[in-house]
């Protein structure tokens, strides 16, 4: 109940610091850490079990499995996904076999399963609302995409009953109306998205071929493929995009620690005590002193998609200091994004002109100028860098009338700075490239570990062995969503 508590907080905070009262709302807008699994009692609300956040591993074996027995083809046919823990499907799959009687509770339609917007809904509503739109629906292994429909033969596979699931319903569309009881006056629920196509939407990347990278705890590129459902054969995902009208889809690429990795800096470490100093200590150096880090504390995400990678510091000299090492932190968001932007381009048949950046490591000057030079395109940070609440309200704003559409919306969309690269794109490419192999990525370190020989000449370390299999961590970490309101 956690999660509901400190989201309630958060919007009666927003609406007393902006001075609003409930009635003058025009509409409240959801937007959520997509896979992140809660199932609850449909005849009390409460969770049957803790969510199970969206880097939790303990499904990897499961996920092994389904692969050996043959399923990865049609699970990536239907869902546009690949076979790994990071989606919703194994979560569910793991909470009916674990928790007693779950499973045949599930089948007589007492329980629930959501994701993160779906279980806000529920209690924005008091229970009287089930739902979730595309773009959450997309992430949880049982949607087919392409049909726009939950599919009985992937429930199957899974063994998750359909009484489970929730209703399906366009991003921009009122969902439900919020509880009286909740605000102090009904308020229609009109926006809800994954963050990521949130962030997509409030970036204006509303065309095909438009692309945005989204630098939080993680770092999540998508590129807006229109109508088009584009199959990934170089390691992404194919995803829906926020629905306003017809269906659309993006491509996607997921890594799984970007701004994590000064987190860990900060509470690990503890050369820094705010993530903000992380800048200021690695521009006490010029470069990493051949020091590469690759922060795969929860695994590999796109384009490699190992569950069992592990993190690894390389290239340590007795003359390595803080500051080398959080300038190889910070690079290594850099070559992380790098890898999605060139598998994304080799999908899509398509060069970037330029990369729309946001989430909070995007106020990194340093890491933006080196993303920038190390894809060869310019880098543009717009004027709000909280994008993934301003589409969740874009979208309830224009499901109730307030925009007209999508092109007064993208009228509004300012850049603060724009990061030109330094480096040509062919330079910076080739900079890219793992030394030896060319194409080859070493072990599970792929780009991570990699030289940028155009810029600086440092010998790339040798790397003769895969990274660490450490045991099988799960991850328990704290869930953070946000409602946003406008």
């Amino acid at each position: 109940m956690e999660i509901w508590r400190t989201q309630l907080d958060c919007a009666r905070g927003a609406l007393a610091q902006a001075g609003v009262t409930p009635g003058e709302l025009a509409a409240l807008g959801i937007t959520n850490q997509r896979e992140t699994t809660v199932v609850w009692e449909r005849a009390t609300g409460r969770p049957i079990h803790n969510a199970i956040v969206w880097q939790d591993r303990r499904t990897a074996a499961a996920c092994e499995r389904l692969v050996a027995e043959g399923h990865e083809d049609l699970i990536r046919t239907r869902t546009g996904l690949v076979v790994d823990p990071y989606f919703s499907g194994t979560k569910v799959a793991w909470l009916l076999g674990h928790v007693p009687g779950a499973r045949a509770r599930a089948a007589a339609g007492e329980l629930a399963f959501g994701t993160i917007d779906s279980w806000l809904v529920w209690n924005l509503t008091g229970g009287k609302a089930h739902v979730t739109d595309v773009t959450n629906a997309s992430r949880t292994l049982f949607y087919d995409i392409a049909r726009g429909a939950w599919d009985d033969e992937l429930l199957a596979l899974f063994d998750v009953p359909r009484a489970l699931l929730a209703a399906v319903e366009p991003s921009a569309s009122v969902v439900a109306h919020a509880s009286a009881d909740v605000f102090g006056a009904r308020v229609p629920i009109a926006g809800v998205a994954g963050d990521q196509q949130a962030a997509l939407f409030g970036q204006a990347c509303h065309a095909p071929g438009m692309a945005k990278n989204t630098y939080g705890t993680g770092c999540f590129m998508l590129l807006h493929c229109g109508g088009e459902r584009i199959v990934s054969r170089h390691g992404l995902v194919t995803t829906a995009a926020a629905q306003t009208g017809a269906r659309e889809f993006a491509l996607e690429g997921s890594v799984f620690v970007a701004g994590a990795v000064v987190q860990w800096l900060r509470d690990g470490l503890r050369v820094i005590k705010a993530s903000v100093d992380v800048e200021a200590l690695a521009a006490r150096v010029p470069d990493s002193g051949g020091v590469f880090f690759v922060p795969a504390f929860v695994g590999l995400g796109a384009p490699h998609w190992d569950p069992h990678a592990r993190g690894a510091i390389v290239g340590l000299t007795r003359g390595t200091t803080e500051a080398h090492i959080a300038r190889a932190a910070l690079e290594s968001i850099a070559f992380q994004s790098a890898d999605v932007l060139h598998a994304m381009e080799k999908d899509a048949g398509v060069q970037l002109t330029e990369l729309r950046v946001d989430g909070g490591a995007a106020a990194n000057d340093l890491l933006m100028q080196f993303q920038a030079d190390l894809l060869g395109v310019p880098v543009v940070r717009p004027r709000v860098l909280e994008t993934t609440a301003l589409g969740a309200a874009y979208l309830a704003g224009l499901a109730t009338g307030v925009w007209q559409d999508r092109a007064q919306i993208a009228a509004q969309w300012r850049a603060e700075r724009t990061f030109e690269p330094t480096l040509s794109r062919d330079r910076g490419r080739r900079a890219h490239e793992p030394v030896g192999a060319r194409g080859r990525p070493r072990a599970r370190v792929g780009a991570a570990v990699t030289l940028l020989a155009a810029r600086r000449g440092v010998q790339q370390p040798p790397m003769r062995r895969a990274l660490p299999r450490a045991c099988r961590v799960s991850c328990r970490s704290e869930i953070v969503t946000v409602v946003s309101v406008s």
